[in-house]
């Protein structure tokens, strides 16, 4: 109940998390990798001494490639990020990592084109506002025989709400990875972004759904209860299954963020935050 009770606090959280992540979001705005923007990827690893990053990112400018984003990974290795790279160009890279006679294998190399890339950039935002509004579609209509207090398209639009909130706070997030860390947003992202928006209306109905129970066991016994009243002991008796079920995935992303592959770590990190800001709305914001 007291959840309910002190509603405005948690209004006023989440107002601000929402509208800092908005502004940060139109001032800096967000990193796009190369799956958004068009570029090369290119993976190594030195066998024998490995050069510096500084050594890497001089050795492609003395090639004539500029631009390039080096970021080490493992113990010797380097994901190397460039502007579209054509054959010559390619190959001009390849022999330019051979620094000082250096060995090195290569694990990935991956290109995509400016119009392939913008194409994708723009699928991602449809499918997420696709996916957005069929949940709400899905919610409203569950919930079409509840109408007292409450009409049941009002379920829809408060699930809307949690979810763009579900949305945009993790994006504010990455803005600001991508300013101070250089975090890109890539097709992963969008992919944890869609299973964030999958968690948080999970987490939405196990609440709503208990909110209709209640007010039928209200109307079977004839009884009457004020509305708040009514969601609060919902919240309460859903609020163990919420945390419990978070905490269990959150375990699990940790584990995975820590121990997994670097090529992992900002998809397990997007999850991470989208899933705790799931539920947060779900419980304090959609009740």
């Amino acid at each position: 109940m007291w959840i309910v009770k002190n509603r405005k606090i948690w209004y006023g959280i989440s107002i601000l998390m929402t509208v800092a992540s908005l502004v940060l979001l139109f001032t800096w705005g967000l990193k796009f990798g190369i799956d958004f923007t068009g570029g090369s990827l290119l993976e190594v690893n030195y066998t024998t001494s490995a050069p510096s990053a500084e050594q890497v990112t001089d050795a492609l400018v003395n090639a004539g490639i500029e631009g390039s984003s080096v970021r080490p990974t493992g113990e010797s290795g380097f994901i190397i990020r460039t502007p579209f790279l054509s054959a010559d160009s390619y190959a001009l890279a390849k022999t330019a990592l051979a620094i000082n006679g250096a060995q090195y294998e290569e694990k990935e190399f991956t290109s995509i084109g400016p119009t392939i890339g913008s194409e994708l950039q723009t699928r991602a935002i449809y499918a997420i506002l696709l996916v957005i509004l069929a949940i709400a579609l899905f919610i409203a209509f569950a919930f079409r025989k509840v109408s007292k207090p409450v009409s049941s398209w009002k379920y829809g639009v408060v699930a809307l709400i949690a979810l763009a909130h579900d949305v945009i706070v993790p994006i504010g997030a990455f803005v600001i990875l991508g300013h101070f860390f250089g975090a890109e947003v890539d097709t992963l992202f969008v992919t944890a972004i869609l299973v964030v928006l999958g968690f948080s209306v999970h987490d939405s109905i196990v609440v709503f759904d208990r909110v209709r129970e209640n007010l039928h066991l209200l109307d079977e016994k004839g009884m009457r209860e004020p509305f708040e009243e009514t969601v609060g002991k919902s919240v309460s008796q859903t609020m163990a299954r919420s945390i419990n079920t978070s905490l269990t995935t959150v375990l699990a992303l940790l584990a995975l963020y820590f121990f997994g592959a670097t090529a992992t770590h900002y998809f397990s990190l997007t999850l991470l935050i989208g899933i705790v800001a799931g539920t947060y709305s779900s419980v304090f914001i959609g009740s």
